[in-house]
């Protein structure tokens, strides 16, 4: 049987009809809902990726919804309001990218399709703490990088967390950083935060870094392959990490020591591939910092345990020294699967 709600309303009738925002609200839940569409980039559910369109376009406050529902719109937010809701289930493209904007917590930043929509648990844990269960003292951070910044959010948040540091943000991607750029300028952070082009450490010959952050690419191939259109619209260069996912993170790994201060710190996202870099990496200690929304995939370690060769052991006439934070130990990732297979569900790099 046909789903009525699977076309898209005459729009002269709906812009006459639908007059207030829970109007709109339920108007594009039903649609969204009937079209099956796929969240991931900031919402999980048709309400909350509705509420996000709606409230972004009317320039309101993203998490600030019910104050809002009985506001009546002038017809031009009526008729906009309608084109972003069918160009959603049209185009399939992430509703950040309609609307030219992500947040992460109240932190705005400007996107478009050259870079990942942001929605990384690095950024969850900058907020929730800043990073303290790995950073003592944010006054003595001083250099911070953040390698494969994409839209420089992490970076962005970096500087705001740590507000004696300057911050390299690398990416390969030129046109990423065009991105990065802007968001720099629009947060006023030209001074502290800079755009560099690099494929990982290759242009960062010689700098160290107090912290290193990083969100890369650590989608295995064959999820990819799979990805819906949604996450096909972003570039492909910010989610491929190769057979297993880690491709990248190796070569992090492999790399970061040189780039480290001493008891310098070095914080990764992984997605889902834990036991696959347990079982690569079985002596080095990970930390694994969880959140509200993840178990076991955001890994910290500390300078002088990054400094060991594969494998953990230690170089010839010397110890590893364990990381300087306290041990602890992740809970068993929790129960459910990904609504995408192998899709990153990061909270909204």
């Amino acid at each position: 049987m046909t789903n009525p709600f699977a076309r898209a309303a005459d729009p002269a009738t709906a812009i006459d009809d639908l007059v207030t925002v829970r109007d709109w609200l339920r108007y594009a839940v039903t649609r969204f809902s009937a079209a099956r569409l796929v969240y991931g980039h900031g919402t999980s559910n048709a309400l909350d990726e509705a509420a996000f369109l709606i409230l972004a376009a009317l320039d309101l406050p993203v998490d600030q919804l019910d104050p809002w529902l009985e506001a009546r719109l002038v017809r031009e937010e009526r008729m906009r309001l309608l084109d972003l809701v069918e160009r959603r289930i049209s185009t399939r493209r992430p509703a950040p990218y309609l609307v030219g904007a992500a947040w992460i917590g109240p932190h705005r930043f400007l996107v478009d399709e050259r870079v990942i929509v942001p929605r990384s648990y690095i950024g969850e844990l900058l907020l929730r703490d800043g990073l303290r269960s790995v950073v003592a003292d944010p006054d003595a951070v001083g250099r911070v990088l953040d390698l494969c910044t994409g839209s420089g959010c992490l970076a962005i948040l970096a500087a705001h967390e740590f507000p004696s540091a300057t911050v390299d943000a690398a990416d390969i991607s030129a046109d990423a950083l065009a991105v990065a750029a802007r968001n720099v300028v629009a947060h006023a952070m030209e001074e502290r935060v800079t755009p560099v082009r690099s494929d990982l450490f290759t242009a960062l010959a010689g700098r160290r870094y107090d912290l290193i952050l990083s969100n890369p690419p650590y989608v295995t191939t064959a999820a990819v392959e799979r990805f819906p259109p949604e996450y096909r619209a972003e570039p492909v260069i910010a989610h491929l990490g190769g057979a297993d996912g880690l491709d990248i993170v190796r070569r992090i790994l492999d790399q970061a020591a040189a780039h480290l201060t001493e008891g310098g710190m070095l914080v990764v996202e992984i997605g889902q591939g834990r036991e696959v870099l347990e079982g690569a990496y079985p002596d080095l200690p990970f930390l694994w910092l969880d959140t509200e929304e993840s178990e076991g995939e955001v890994f910290a370690l500390a300078a002088a345990d990054v400094q060991a060769p594969r494998g953990g052991s230690p170089p010839a006439g010397g110890k590893v020294r364990r990381s300087p934070v306290r041990d602890q130990r992740a809970r068993s990732r929790r129960a459910g699967g990904d609504p995408v297979p192998g899709a990153p569900q990061r909270q909204g790099e």
